[in-house]
């Protein structure tokens, strides 16, 4: 998906892509809710919410509890496009994102992906 249709797209179908790709590489599913716990200031239950009610990926991360003010520490290439240099900032929540779960795959100790 690319730009506007990816933002009108709901987050519960985005997610099970970022889940089977956790766990392909022997991750899980609660490492992949920890990090979107930790980026937007969802709690578990918000998160399931969220999910169940199919809200769109432009509300998941507009309506965000709280993003997340170390995740500007995120840097690096996802899908060829450098995170740190998007500047729709919609699609820069989005890369960064999937710039963690990336990290994750990639066996990235949780601290790490979590910039502690």
């Amino acid at each position: 998906m690319t730009g506007h249709r990816i933002f009108s797209a709901s987050f519960a179908s985005v997610y099970p892509h970022y889940i089977a790709k956790a766990e392909k590489k022997g991750r899980t599913k609660e490492e992949v809710d920890e990090i979107t716990r930790w980026l937007t200031g969802y709690s578990q239950g918000a998160l399931d919410g969220a999910l169940a009610q199919k809200t769109s990926v432009e509300d998941f991360f507009g309506q965000a509890p709280q993003m997340n003010p170390s995740r500007h520490l995120i840097t690096g290439v996802v899908c060829g496009v450098r995170v740190e240099s998007v500047e729709d900032p919609l699609m820069k929540e989005i890369r960064f994102l999937d710039k963690l779960i990336d990290e994750l795959a990639k066996g990235k100790a949780m601290a790490k992906i979590l910039r502690m």
